[in-house]
């Protein structure tokens, strides 16, 4: 299984800051090992942030991102004691899902 999710949300007023830590190794699928050999794609494909249950941000990546990606995102009426959670699937079907409670 993949390492988890590392998000923080950080509430400055009415406004709350999000950053979400994905730890995935997203191969593009051109890159060779030491062998010479094409180390197959590997990235992930979708992710959604979620706030006590229901979806608030969707994205879409491809094989042009970075390994671990981080994002940060910015939404407003977040509270103390709400629930925010994180989940991507992969292009090899994999899926993580890791969820914090906003201080």
């Amino acid at each position: 299984m993949a390492d988890p999710i590392k998000i923080r949300a950080q509430i400055q007023g009415d406004v709350t800051d999000i950053r979400v830590l994905m730890q995935h190794p997203m191969e593009t699928g051109q890159r060779k090992d030491d062998k010479g050999q094409t180390l197959p794609a590997h990235f992930i494909q979708t992710f959604t942030v979620s706030l006590n249950g229901k979806p608030i941000i969707d994205g879409q990546l491809n094989t042009s991102i970075s390994r671990n990606p981080l994002f940060t995102f910015q939404a407003r009426g977040i509270k103390a004691g709400d629930r925010l959670s994180v989940t991507w699937t992969d292009n090899a079907g994999e899926t993580r899902q890791d969820d914090i409670t906003v201080a």
